[in-house]
């Protein structure tokens, strides 16, 4: 199932609807790098809240589009990992290092928009 991906000023919002399969995930990576150049995004806000488990390869997928995306000139924050979620992460070793994340968007939101004033401030 394919997951919308909106524009909303410098930065893309895609939330997950449902669980989605390996192809799924690899489909939005894509989608994400393309359209972080397409727009000319600053920033990704990755909500995974409705996701009741994060696999091995779901978890390397969002690390990878978090590295694709800041290649592409964009910081990435990955938002709403239940706490479930995150204890069997952690149980499993799977971590999201190097990637920004936050409880709510909220939070992700202004955690974005936080680190890419700041990098505009240090790369200026």
């Amino acid at each position: 199932m394919p997951v919308p991906i909106l524009k909303q000023g410098e930065m893309l919002i895609a939330s997950i609807q449902s669980n989605l399969n390996d192809q799924d995930l690899m489909q939005l990576k894509d989608e994400i790098a393309e359209k972080v150049g397409r727009f000319k995004s600053r920033g990704v806000v990755l909500d995974v809240s409705i996701l009741d488990v994060l696999d091995s390869f779901a978890t390397r997928t969002l690390r990878s589009i978090a590295e694709t995306a800041r290649l592409r000139g964009a910081e990435t924050v990955i938002v709403g990992i239940q706490p479930d979620v995150a204890v069997a992460m952690v149980q499993l070793g799977l971590t999201l290092d190097g990637v920004l994340t936050a409880l709510d968007f909220e939070e992700g939101m202004e955690l974005l928009v936080a680190s890419i004033e700041g990098s505009r401030r240090g790369g200026s």
